[in-house]
């Protein structure tokens, strides 16, 4: 089977994520067909959605401005899959503690803006995130902290904060886990996630 896998492409590691969907994709005997998002029309036929990093004020005002956050939040209400990494999870947090954000509410939690520091201070950690049997290399650059969280599954803590959450079909990373050759969080939650429609075969 073929799933469409929609990446917003409006800055952050576009094609790193899109080269960790197909691996998540190979291991599940499907294909990923990924397409880049910067216009509104593309999201309804998507059957996943990844919100990466970048700089979250830009991207809010970008999916606000070309009609896609309604489309995204449309997405989730269908309860497909979407996975927000770093900025991506600012945008989608219930409250960015930023007015310059345009925060779409599909996660609730608070957050922080680069809350873990300088680029210079980017660090890497073995990360112990519930559904994955081994620890996962997570890299955390100018990454938001997960100030306090609602009705939600803390997925992963580092230093005592949450740094992976899922609400419903979205799961949501402090970290980049496209940094990594390791598509174990893309597999969580796309092909693993069982509140969301599966996009597994």
């Amino acid at each position: 089977m073929t799933i469409r896998a929609g990446v917003v492409a409006v800055q952050g590691d576009v094609s790193e994520h899109a080269d960790a969907i197909r691996r998540a994709a190979t291991s599940h005997c499907a294909d990923a067909d990924v397409v880049e998002i910067r216009q509104s029309g593309v999201v309804p036929d998507c059957d996943i959605l990844l919100l990466p990093g970048g700089e979250s004020t830009a991207i809010s005002r970008h999916l606000d401005r070309e009609g896609i956050a309604a489309e995204i939040e449309a997405h989730v209400a269908d309860g497909k899959p979407v996975l927000a990494t770093c900025a991506g999870l600012i945008v989608a947090s219930a409250d960015p503690n930023d007015d310059r954000v345009d925060a779409l509410g599909l996660v609730d939690v608070t957050v922080e803006r680069n809350a873990f520091g300088r680029q210079a201070d980017s660090f890497e950690a073995p990360l112990d995130v519930t559904g994955l049997d081994e620890p996962f290399p997570a890299v955390f650059i100018r990454a938001p902290v997960i100030d306090s969280v609602g009705d939600v599954e803390v997925l992963a803590e580092w230093d005592g904060r949450a740094v992976a959450v899922r609400d419903g079909p979205v799961v949501a990373t402090s970290f980049h886990p496209e940094l990594t050759d390791d598509a174990r969080i893309h597999d969580l939650a796309f092909f693993e996630n069982e509140v969301a429609t599966s996009a597994g075969p």
